[in-house]
């Protein structure tokens, strides 16, 4: 089986989704045969290089970050340049990976839904969207306190790698919990601004002005 990954991160390697990506790929190459390529958008300086990959592949996963509900610009820029093989035949099946700092999955579902039409007007089969929250811990928190979630990931890639398919139950595990618990919530809004957005307001000089609001009538 010949996979391509789209990895549409403006971090590149050195982001969050690589990582994701990463124990996925670990999974799918354990089946003998099996081979991937990883392609980083950021640093494709041709438009045209990113198309004739994804004309030669066999299956295809397009992984990025959440940016604004959306997709980061070089995703949304890759996706145009697809237009002219819309419905040719022989196009990829494609699946899609989305992961964000937010911790409700809940964030992703319109880009899920995005996707799903993005399939249809490419004329791919359709494989699944793998949607993870709290995707910012993947770098930063060392490997025992991820061992849970990078497990899940080997195994829906070597899932993958045998047949071709998302196993649905993994990918809705990843998913869990839809929306934070109220204890969540509190922990988010005591303690996240102090630990994280106050210190990126200082570092911006804007903490001062972290109350303003100029578009208030």
């Amino acid at each position: 089986m010949k996979l391509t990954v789209f990895n549409g991160s403006p971090r590149g390697k050195s982001s969050n989704t690589r990582v994701f990506m990463e124990h996925f790929l670990n999974g799918f190459t354990a089946t003998e045969g099996n081979t991937c390529e990883t392609v980083y958008l950021k640093d494709m300086k041709d438009k045209d290089d990113p198309v004739r990959l994804f004309q030669e592949a066999e299956y295809v996963i397009m992984a990025s970050p959440l940016y604004t509900d959306a997709m980061p610009a070089a995703v949304k820029d890759f996706i145009e340049s697809l237009e002219p093989l819309c419905h040719r035949e022989n196009n990829p099946d494609i699946g899609f990976m989305v992961q964000s700092g937010f911790p409700e999955p809940e964030h992703s579902r319109y880009l899920e839904r995005y996707y799903v039409k993005l399939a249809k007007r490419l004329g791919c089969r359709y494989k699944g969207t793998i949607i993870r929250g709290s995707g910012g811990s993947a770098r930063g928190m060392p490997a025992l306190m991820n061992r849970r979630l990078f497990k899940a990931l080997y195994k829906l890639g070597e899932a993958f790698g045998k047949t071709g398919e998302f196993d649905k139950k993994i990918v809705a595990d990843l998913a869990k919990p839809e929306r934070v618990s109220k204890l969540q919530f509190w922990i988010m809004r005591t303690i996240g601004p102090k630990m994280m957005w106050d210190p990126m307001l200082k570092k911006n000089n804007a903490y001062e002005k972290r109350f303003d609001r100029p578009y208030a009538v």
